[in-house]
């Protein structure tokens, strides 16, 4: 791995572990075993190199999560996948956390890939809702985005409550909660 790659994994790690705030330079020189000049001679700055690798993270999840609802099953199948896909439930979301980081929030340039991300995926989970309602699988009458908007903040609010109490079973209960609700009726 190049000298450029270790520095976007190590403040990849870093952002979800610390934050923007909390990651230094030092602390990401230190995690990828790079001399002291060699993050600017590759990135401007923190900023710089903070951008992509949240760019990094961002894409990741994309794919990650493509690949479940892009995947075989009914749509609720596919939502139910998503939902109940391994993560790591106490680490919580690598790009949802960064929605909690004032730095990253007061910088349109660090947030633009966060709020693309958060996009993208209400996008793809109103589209997987619309393709349930034509199959009859969901109500007509539910609204896409905003079925989308509630797996979305379900996930997340998950997280906080797991991170909360130190136990995954809080989102594992909200998952259970919205999966009931979206059931689609007994044939």
């Amino acid at each position: 791995m190049t000298t450029s790659e270790r520095l976007i994994e190590s403040t990849r790690e870093l952002l979800w572990e610390r934050g923007y705030v909390g990651t230094s330079p030092k602390a990401i020189l230190e995690r990828a075993g790079a001399g002291q000049g060699s993050m600017y001679h590759h990135f401007k700055g923190k900023p710089d190199l903070a951008l992509a690798a949240i760019r990094r993270t961002a894409e990741e999840m994309r794919a990650t999560v493509e690949g479940v609802l892009g995947g075989p099953g009914t749509p609720y199948e596919r939502i139910a996948a998503y939902l109940r896909r391994e993560r790591d439930v106490l680490r919580g979301c690598p790009v949802g956390r960064l929605t909690m980081d004032p730095d990253v929030i007061a910088s349109d340039e660090l947030r633009a890939p966060v709020d693309e991300t958060l996009d993208w995926l209400r996008g793809r989970l109103a589209a997987i809702v619309r393709e349930g309602q034509e199959r009859g699988e969901f109500g007509p009458g539910l609204d896409a985005e905003e079925i989308a908007a509630a797996i979305v903040a379900t996930v997340q609010g998950g997280y906080v409550l797991a991170r909360a109490c130190g136990q995954p079973a809080a989102f594992d209960a909200g998952v259970r909660g919205l999966l009931a609700l979206l059931a689609p009726p007994a044939a």
